[in-house]
């Protein structure tokens, strides 16, 4: 997909998934580094598309079939990291932050699309062979669900504001520098000066480091 046709791809309305209190504390103990690394993958409230095993029979598979490699991974982020397409993924982190003039896909100018490829993986994790996952020439893309608007003018915040003051302040013009009176200017040398610390040598100042 190139970028002309990815500018106008159709906005995708999907449904957000609403976290229960317990999904709640479950992304709440998820360690820091992996928890912003799920919201840039929109994998913090991934919704699943249908599945024609249950969530106890997927669980059997991940512990009983997947390679060690990927239960390590899987496990780190608080929903798994390999079970999402793209077409599964969730609110971005600006909408999470109630930040949707900022919203990832409309800054984007459009979704995030997928190939339609993936690999196959040995047990220790290296790449085996290609699958191509369609052939119908359908991407699997990620719209960010949250309901706000991905086109048209942006909802006003703090980016809007802050773009709005920075022009306005450029517009005025630069007030002409006040010219000193060199007669009236105090003899800085005559007057004492506060707060004077005594030179310390190198070794000496570095010392107070430690």
């Amino acid at each position: 997909m190139n970028e002309t046709s990815r500018a106008h791809f159709p906005v995708i309305r999907r449904p957000q998934r609403t976290l229960t209190p317990e999904e709640h504390e479950t992304v709440r103990r998820t360690a820091l580094l992996n928890f912003q690394g799920g919201m840039i993958m929109g994998i913090i409230d991934p919704v699943p598309n249908p599945s024609p095993m249950s969530e106890e029979e997927g669980a059997r598979v991940r512990e009983r079939v997947w390679p060690a490699f990927m239960t390590e991974i899987d496990r780190k982020y608080p929903f798994g990291f390999w079970r999402w397409s793209m077409c599964e993924r969730g609110t971005c982190w600006n909408c999470l932050a109630k930040r949707c003039d900022l919203c990832v896909h409309r800054q984007e100018g459009g979704p995030h699309v997928d190939d339609n490829t993936d690999w196959v993986y040995g047990a220790r994790g290296q790449g085996v062979a290609k699958v191509i996952l369609r052939t119908d020439d359908a991407p699997c893309v990620w719209w960010c669900r949250c309901p706000c608007a991905k086109d048209g003018p942006a909802p006003d915040g703090p980016a809007q504001r802050r773009r709005r003051a920075k022009q306005a302040a450029a517009a005025k013009p630069e007030a002409a520098p006040a010219q000193e009176d060199g007669a009236a200017r105090p003899d800085r040398a005559a007057a004492p000066r506060q707060g004077r610390r005594v030179p310390q040598s190198v070794d000496e100042a570095q010392y107070t480091l430690f």
